[in-house]
């Protein structure tokens, strides 16, 4: 099955890839190694705002987190060409979740993203992690993940 039939039997449409938001870029390619900019979780095309901890669960933060994962897919499909089968593997994923000092599931979050890349790319999904808990994230959204990705 082709990642495009798992997109399709997920019923997930990629959307448009955003424009960027300051002075950067949405992705940059050296060899074979693509680094995706950080997205922000959005919800009905705007900021998905929130704190984790305060006014956020973490079932709905995990929500938001497979959100930024489908625009991040989004975009690495345009860093590929056009074809995510170019896509050798998901290398690393970086996570920031707007939480509260005493909210401790950062981690869970962000699986979110990461279940979604292993139901996509299976084996090819498998990444290595990092997840944070920061004071803010631009805009006030409750999740920003950046991906790096090794293309063929």
């Amino acid at each position: 099955m082709s990642f495009y039939d798992k997109l399709k039997a997920l019923n997930i449409e990629l959307p448009a890839v955003s424009a960027p938001a300051a002075a950067y870029v949405m992705y940059a390619q050296t060899g074979n190694t693509i680094f995706l900019s950080g997205h922000i979780a959005k919800k009905e095309g705007k900021p998905w705002v929130g704190q984790l901890g305060k006014d956020m669960e973490t079932e709905e933060g995990k929500q938001a987190a497979r959100v930024v994962a489908i625009d991040l897919i989004a975009t690495l499909q345009a860093a590929c060409g056009g074809d995510l089968n170019r896509v050798k593997r998901i290398v690393k994923v970086m996570s920031l979740v707007n939480s509260t000092p005493d909210f401790t599931e950062q981690h869970l979050v962000t699986n979110g993203a990461s279940e979604l890349f292993g139901e996509i790319f299976g084996e090819q999904g498998k990444h290595a992690r990092s997840a944070f808990g920061v004071a803010q994230i631009p805009l006030g959204a409750c999740v920003e993940i950046e991906l790096i990705a090794e293309v063929i």
